[in-house]
């Protein structure tokens, strides 16, 4: 097994057995004492019906062959107070049930969430984000419901059902022993459905997972979707896997149900059997009618307990599929441990190299191969080639969300591998091409890059970003929400919300990654002088794409296959006639063929 893949759900550690008694012995201990209050109020529950069941003989027989009417107003009311005791102890338990559940979900989805918080790239990297929202959303609900199951069976269902049978057991002996000779051939049926339940669950789950990221990607991708007319493609996407899931739910459908018609085939033999018996001793043997009509309600009543007893091991097994893919998250080994124990990162000089690093994605793929080279304190060092060289992975080697395979990074003398990720992070800032920014407002996407920021910080940090300007320009200022990925701002303003962001964070190394590749001419000029002011005595590596925006750096590693094949100053460069000036002469003839098209459709 990949160490970064999920556990198998042929595990024995996923068999219903385990999962139970784990569910058992790590949530619902928990709770133990709001579950002993809950089982005692559906034991008193139980004993109301119990009772009322045996009270029915009385009833019938101080009324029919007592003529005792006084009996009869007493009976009535100590019926009517079994039922009033009934009534609130149900209330009591469904609602200490909902409040151990509600419990139980929120621990649920903290846990799957923290757990992949602390999972790196590579465990997201072949997964679609929606798998996880569904596996949150459907394994949370499943511990409850997999517990609540066998609480209500063991508490409402079994003693409900002990209590009836005891009933019919003191009315009549041999009735009872008739009435129960169906049970044995039901659960041998029953047993059967229980394998095709959980295959019918597990493809259904898949199914709505699919679903999900369908709907998230059209969403996601809406422009795309629109510029490329691709309505139909997408309609035709999620209609199929919609009918796909209401396949297997209409097969869950007739599985689970065959176990009606035969509960209700047996039960109605077993009714015949206690009428037709009962009624023969009621009128040839002289036996008094209210044991009789005892019986028959306490058999009526113990119908639906025993019919969902009968169906536990499916409903259980159905439950089980939500709670299994849950656990397979949470026990999944992390791709990215804690490292608490390392001693933080420590900069008093900023000074950041690579010495001969290795590293590969994937095995037979490698992407740097000895890769070296230094970013000084306080200067701009830059990284241009080719696409696929290796520059975007040597931010993701600085952010360590990859640990290189040899050689070493260093921080100030510190081999980055020996210290914790979170006091690695802390002392850098990145500002990426894409810039991502959170649901909310623009005040706490500035904030998220020192929180607790004050107020004073925040507009600080915009001013310094040239953002406050067009922040204000909004008519809530800076509770201006910026939409889902920030899509209410444009590119420019994004970029230097980010931009404000790292700089308010004030750490001594910037990373940037193309930061103004997709920006208009005016967009760029702003942002690169909000750039100027975050890079100002900073240790800053930036990855280019135009060489222009580069050509005032202290220092440019030309990357391409996984090695720094030249560096030196932008001058120093072209006077070589390396590969830098072979760059540089192509981005030049590019710009000089596009600047007559622009004439002209001007």
């Amino acid at each position: 097994m990949n160490e970064h893949s999920l556990p198998s759900a042929n595990d024995e550690r996923y068999g219903a057995l385990a999962l139970i008694r784990r569910l058992l012995t790590e949530q619902g201990l928990v709770h133990w004492r709001k579950y002993v209050v809950a089982f005692v109020l559906m034991a008193i529950s139980a004993a109301c019906t119990a009772l009322s069941a045996y009270l029915i003989g009385d009833v019938m027989n101080q009324t029919y062959v007592h003529r005792n009417l006084s009996a009869v107003f007493v009976l009535g009311g100590i019926t009517a107070a079994l039922f009033t005791i009934k009534g609130l102890a149900t209330y009591g338990h469904s609602v200490t049930l909902s409040r151990i559940g509600n419990h139980i979900v929120a621990d649920n989805q903290r846990a799957v969430f923290t757990k992949l918080l602390h999972e790196g790239l590579t465990f997201f990297s072949n997964r679609h984000s929606t798998e996880f929202i569904a596996r949150l959303s459907t394994g949370a609900a499943a511990c409850t419901q997999v517990l609540n199951l066998l609480i209500t069976s063991l508490g409402r269902d079994l003693l409900s059902l002990i209590g009836l049978v005891t009933v019919m057991v003191i009315q009549d002996p041999m009735m009872s022993f008739f009435s129960f000779v169906v049970a044995p051939p039901a659960f041998l049926i029953l047993r059967k459905l229980i394998r095709r339940v959980y295959k019918i669950a597990r493809t259904q789950f898949d199914g709505g997972t699919r679903i999900l990221e369908t709907l998230q990607e059209t969403l996601q991708g809406i422009r795309i979707v629109k510029a490329f007319t691709l309505e139909g493609i997408m309609r035709e996407r999620f209609d199929r896997n919609v009918a796909a899931v209401e396949h297997e739910a209409n097969k869950m459908a007739r599985v689970s149900s065959r176990a009606s018609p035969l509960m209700e085939t047996l039960g109605g033999f077993a009714v015949a059997i206690a009428i037709t018996y009962g009624g023969y001793r009621v009128l040839n043997t002289g036996a008094a009618p209210g044991e009789f009509f005892s019986f028959i309600a306490a058999f009526l009543l113990a119908y639906e307990p025993a019919k969902r007893l009968a169906r536990l091991n499916i409903e259980l097994n159905s439950g089980l599929v939500g709670v299994r893919v849950l656990f397979e998250v949470i026990d999944s080994p992390p791709s990215e441990p804690l490292d608490r124990n390392k001693p933080d990162l420590q900069i008093v000089t900023p000074r950041l190299e690579f010495d001969d690093v290795h590293f590969a994605y994937r095995s037979d793929e490698a992407v740097l191969s000895g890769m070296s080279l230094v970013a000084e304190p306080g200067k701009l060092t830059a990284l241009v080639g080719p696409s696929g060289g290796g520059k975007s992975t040597v931010f993701n080697l600085i952010l360590r969300f990859y640990e290189a395979e040899r050689g070493r990074i260093v921080i100030d003398r510190q081999d980055i591998a020996q210290v914790s990720r979170r006091s690695l992070r802390q002392h850098i800032a990145y500002v990426g091409q894409d810039t991502f920014l959170f649901r909310g407002t623009i005040r706490e996407n500035i904030e998220f890059g020192k929180p607790g920021a004050s107020e004073d910080e925040i507009v600080a940090a915009a001013k310094a970003a040239y953002a406050h300007d067009f922040i204000m320009a909004f008519p809530r200022g800076y509770d201006t929400p910026v939409g889902e990925h920030g899509l209410q701002l444009s590119g420019g303003q994004r970029q230097r919300v980010a931009i404000a962001r790292a700089l308010i964070k004030n750490a001594p190394i910037i990373l940037l990654d193309e930061a103004t590749a997709a920006l208009d001419s005016e967009s760029e000029l702003q942002v690169r002088e909000a750039m100027e002011v975050l890079c100002r005595g900073r240790t800053t590596l930036a990855i280019a794409h135009r060489l222009h925006t580069v050509s005032h750096a202290d220092r440019i590693y030309v990357v391409e296959n996984g090695q720094a094949s030249e560096s030196g100053r932008h001058d120093e460069l072209l006077r070589k006639d390396g590969r830098y000036a072979a760059f540089y002469r192509l981005q030049l003839k590019e710009q000089e063929n596009r600047t007559p098209a622009v004439a002209t459709t001007d």
